[in-house]
Order: structure tokens, then sequence, then C-alpha cells
């Protein structure tokens, strides 16, 4: 990826998570950033990003946005399944735009999908991760897929939402006794990875994973400690634990944890034995950023699902 006058970089959901620091990666290494939205409307006053729509229900649209660019990075998916946006949609959605893209003419793709993606898992998030894998791989452009499991960093949902609860509930309950490890990554460790992947040429899937694969019950401890929480850590039956979810989701007008969710991290799928491809520690940032978690609740639906198209989440 070379820096060639007029040559842009396009990335879905720029003003989101994980998109938005992709762009902050690329405009600090120089690059002009073009990005498709959702939520043309979150984009802050003064930006050098350039905004265009991600409407899937037009393809000549979507390939005019694109033509130019060298790298396309994809962060757009949806968590989980909203009125008549499920995975199914999404992937059929990623499908459009892969092959707008290919008609644009885009030299590379670095796409985010999920670690253990797989066409036969039997959790709908990961079955879809898969099949958008493959239809990128139809469209015979140049890719790169990055799988991380779990995000960290400022303006993450997951981490922030365990703190707030941490911080309100005298009980905070765990499913089962924790010992389900998560492999996460930094969200800057992840745009890093993404931006250097845009640079080489071969077609490669890497796991996109920190340097840390604490238990989940050493995350939540890691939390409240950081957050000052006396809240008692509870073991609890699966069944439990999701029935509680959703009464906390409909309490606080959003949804919390899904049950495929929970089961796949005991299922071992937030976890990877891959090389360490992020550099900063779990542990450390928590430490550092402990004061300010959890201050406010992160509405999940408030954030991706308030119009038609969604935004990018990964």
């Amino acid at each position: 990826m070379t820096n060639v006058e007029g040559a842009f970089d396009v990335v879905t959901g720029a003003y989101g998570y994980s998109g938005a620091a992709i762009a902050a990666r690329l405009l600090a290494v120089g690059r002009r950033v073009r990005t498709l939205t959702g939520h043309p409307d979150r984009a802050p006053a003064g930006t050098v990003i350039e905004t265009y729509p991600l409407d899937f229900t037009d393809p000549a649209g979507l390939a005019d946005s694109m033509r130019g660019a060298h790298t396309l990075f994809n962060t757009y998916w949806v968590r989980f399944a909203h009125g008549t946006i499920n995975h199914d949609l999404a992937v059929a959605n990623s499908r459009v735009l892969f092959r707008a893209a290919a008609r644009a003419g885009v030299h590379r793709v670095v796409h985010v999908s999920i670690t253990h993606a797989s066409p036969d898992s039997p959790y709908s998030y990961f079955r879809g991760k898969a099949l958008a894998e493959q239809a990128l791989a139809e469209i015979d452009v140049p890719y790169a897929i990055a799988r991380p499991a779990i995000l960290f960093g400022q303006g993450g949902v997951l981490i922030n939402n365990i703190a707030y609860l941490l911080r309100h509930l005298p009980i905070f309950a765990i499913g089962g006794d924790g010992s389900y490890r998560v492999r996460g990554i930094h969200i800057r460790d992840l745009a890093e990875l993404c931006v250097t992947l845009g640079t080489h040429h071969d077609i490669v899937t890497v796991d996109a994973v920190g340097p840390d694969r604490p238990t989940f019950r050493d995350i939540v401890r890691t939390i409240r400690t950081a957050v000052g929480s006396r809240s008692l850590l509870m073991p609890v039956p699966a069944g439990l634990l999701t029935g509680t979810a959703r009464l906390l989701g409909w309490a606080l007008h959003d949804t919390l944890l899904t049950s495929d969710e929970y089961h796949a991290m005991v299922d071992g799928l937030a976890d990877s034995d891959a090389p360490t491809t992020g550099r900063i520690h779990f542990s450390d940032w928590i430490a550092k950023h402990g004061a300010e978690l959890g201050l406010h609740y992160a509405n999940e639906l408030d954030r991706h699902y308030t119009t038609r198209c969604g935004d990018a989440i990964a």
C-alpha cells in the first residue's frame, strides 16, 4: 500500500468502534480515508474522512463510492438478530459489498471476522462469519482476514458494561465456574494489524489476539478491583445467567448477553492458541483506565440498530 497521488482507502463504519480505530491508524500513516456508513450523521465536524452511505440496496452506488480505492477495510457485521436484521442478512449484505468492491477495482480487502469462524458452527454468529469469509474468497481480489475474539479499549461496550454492572449491582452472576478463557485484543492493536495486512499482497487469515488468556472470572475480578466494586461474584447455572441477562436487558432497553454468546464462550470460541499479534496487556489497560470504566452504560441497540443499515461491529 503506497501513497499514490489521489489514492485512498475505504473503511466501513469509520464512526463506529473498530472502524474508527482503523481509520485513525490509516490517517496517522498518511492515508486518505473514505467511509461507508449507515450513520452519516455521526461524522464529527471538521473530519477529513469522506462520508458515503453504506446502502446495500444500491450495489452500483457502493461500487462508485469505492472506485479508485486501494484497500477496503471491512468491519461491517451485526452482533445479534434484531427486527428484520439477522446474520443471514449480514452475510448477504457482505456479499453485495465484496462484489461491489471487485467491480470498483479495489486492489485489496482486509476483513474483520471472528476466531473459530466455521460454516459448521452451531452458533449463527460464527457460522455467518465463515460464510462471509467464503463470499470474500469468491471475488478474485487479494484479501486478508483478521479474526479477533473480543475487543477491549477506549469506547468498547463489553468491558465498560461489565464495569457498569459491577458498580451498580451487589451481586454479579458468572455462568458456571468462569474458567473459560478469553483471548482479547486491544482495539489499537487490531487497527495496527489490519493496516499492516493492507500493505501485504498475499491471501492470509490470522487470529487477532493479545498477549493474555485470562479466564472470564479473572477478567471480572480485575475489573472489580479497578473500579473499586464490592459486588459479590456468584457462580450460577447457564439458564439462570441468560435469564438474568434478559431481565437486565429489558430494564436497560438493550441486549446484554445472548444464549449463543455465553455458550460459545464456554465452548472456548473466545480463546485461541495462535501467536500473539497484539502488545497491550488487558490487566495493564484495566488498571490504567478503571476509574473511567462503567460510569455510563453503553447501549448496543442505540449504537447499531437505530438505522436501516446498521453500522459495523466486529
